[in-house]
């Protein structure tokens, strides 16, 4: 379901908060917001928030883009997933995740984000993503090309997994607290 912006009120997010009995996990391109929407989501519920790419950089003592260099991507979607899945079935079940933009591409880590989560998907125009991305330099499917095409690309190659998502929800150039109301209320209507 693709929503609206409709906000809800501080009554309604508390008992909403309350109902809330597994993660919540944004999926999608890297450079929508997933880590900056993720972490004014888990404050507007009072959950915790992980980024799952800041704990396998703590479980591999290495960046991303170290991971990526040394021993290539495969190797690293396999650390993801192992991350992913620990920070779903830990002891604490009630956080917000932020995961990578290729960790629901993974089947078996959609399987399990759709079949123990909340998975929301949070999309955004090519023109959005370059503009985010485009702040940092820590991307590594980025550096093999023309950023544009290898965004464009990958948005119409990971569609189909991300569409898999109950909730859809359009980030743009708007705040983040737009987003943040649309995703509360995807959850609300999904629960």
């Amino acid at each position: 379901m693709e929503l609206d912006q409709q906000s809800l009120s501080s009554a309604q997010i508390e008992a909403l908060a309350r109902r809330i009995d597994r993660p919540v996990v944004l999926v999608g391109m890297m450079g929508v917001g997933k880590s900056s929407v993720g972490r004014r989501l888990a404050q507007t519920l009072h959950m915790p928030f992980v980024d799952a790419d800041e704990e396998i950089e703590r479980a591999a003592q290495l960046s991303i883009s170290e991971i990526f260099e040394h021993y290539g991507e495969e190797h690293f979607r396999d650390g993801e997933r192992r991350v992913i899945a620990r920070l779903i079935d830990g002891p604490g079940t009630r956080v917000v995740i932020a995961t990578g933009g290729g960790a629901f591409v993974n089947p078996e880590t959609r399987a399990l984000i759709l079949d123990r989560a909340i998975a929301v998907w949070l999309d955004s125009e090519v023109e959005v993503l370059l503009d985010r991305v485009g702040r940092k330099d820590n991307r590594p499917m980025l550096k093999s090309g023309d950023p544009r095409e290898i965004l464009t690309r990958l948005r119409t190659e990971r569609e189909p997994a991300y569409a898999q998502a109950p909730i859809h929800v359009k980030s743009g150039h708007g705040p983040h607290s737009r987003t943040v109301a649309k995703v509360l209320k995807g959850i609300e209507q999904c629960l």
